[in-house]
């Protein structure tokens, strides 16, 4: 049976080394290059269809963009429209990384903690940022929630600012295990399968067991996909409005 972590092994395609630093071409980067590549068509496709009736690829480019306006309204309000583009972006980021993983010999860059940490990074940095551009100093009083009584701030304060760091941890854990844990599973069954039918018939019979429950694998698979490519981007809004509003 094939080494089940061997999907997970970056492999250069094209070496590249400047400076010592390693900026080959990998598996990894064709795959996010596929993910820009297949989205910016998709919806460029999409963006271009204006018929009164609309076809398949305006309905599903329609329903991506009501999707994510709708988590953005009901989480940011009217005035989180303008983080449409930031949090779409996230969004279709994370769901072509998770989608895409699926397909036969693919590569999962969400599988990665070095691709989820840096992603979460980038979000808390701009949400910091912006706390900072609108709040000035005000910002620091996130860890200090309003009402809180005097002797027990000593207490509060270390425990918010521990609490606001561990966000992009969690939020880069999160995608990453639940990705690699999917797709082990999914790996390891399949070799189970195949290990069968070498037994003979009565493996061959006994082989379709394990055949229908990767299908059924397969198919829980794509939805958890979609999950948490939800789950990033509306944590996402919810940091940007804990932030931006200072709510206590």
């Amino acid at each position: 049976m094939a080494d089940p972590l061997h999907q997970f092994v970056i492999e250069p395609w094209i070496p590249l080394e400047v400076g010592g630093v390693d900026l080959s071409f990998t598996n990894s980067s064709f795959w996010m290059a596929v993910a820009v590549v297949s989205s910016l068509g998709f919806f460029l496709a999409a963006a271009n269809k204006k018929g009164l009736v609309p076809d398949r690829v305006q309905i599903f480019g329609e329903m991506f963009y009501n999707f994510v306006a709708g988590m953005i309204r009901t989480n940011l309000g009217p005035k989180g429209q303008e983080f449409f583009s930031f949090v779409f972006t996230v969004f279709v980021i994370v769901l072509m990384g998770n989608v895409l993983g699926l397909l036969p010999f693919s590569f999962t860059y969400t599988s990665h903690v070095a691709v989820t940490g840096a992603l979460s990074l980038l979000i808390f940095s701009i949400v910091i940022a912006l706390g900072l551009m609108r709040h000035k100093l005000a910002f620091f009083s996130l860890f200090c929630p309003a009402g809180t009584p005097w002797w027990i701030t000593p207490l509060i304060i270390p425990i918010e600012i521990i609490s606001f760091i561990s966000r992009p941890v969690t939020l880069a854990l999160r995608l990453f295990i639940n990705m690699m844990v999917g797709h082990l599973m999914l790996k390891v069954i399949a070799g189970f399968s195949i290990m069968m039918v070498g037994a003979g018939i009565g493996g061959v019979i006994g082989s379709i067991f394990p055949m229908a429950f990767n299908v059924l694998m397969i198919g829980f698979e794509a939805f958890i996909a979609l999950i948490q490519a939800y789950v990033f981007a509306l944590l996402t809004c919810i940091y940007l409005k804990d932030t931006l509003e200072l709510h206590h």
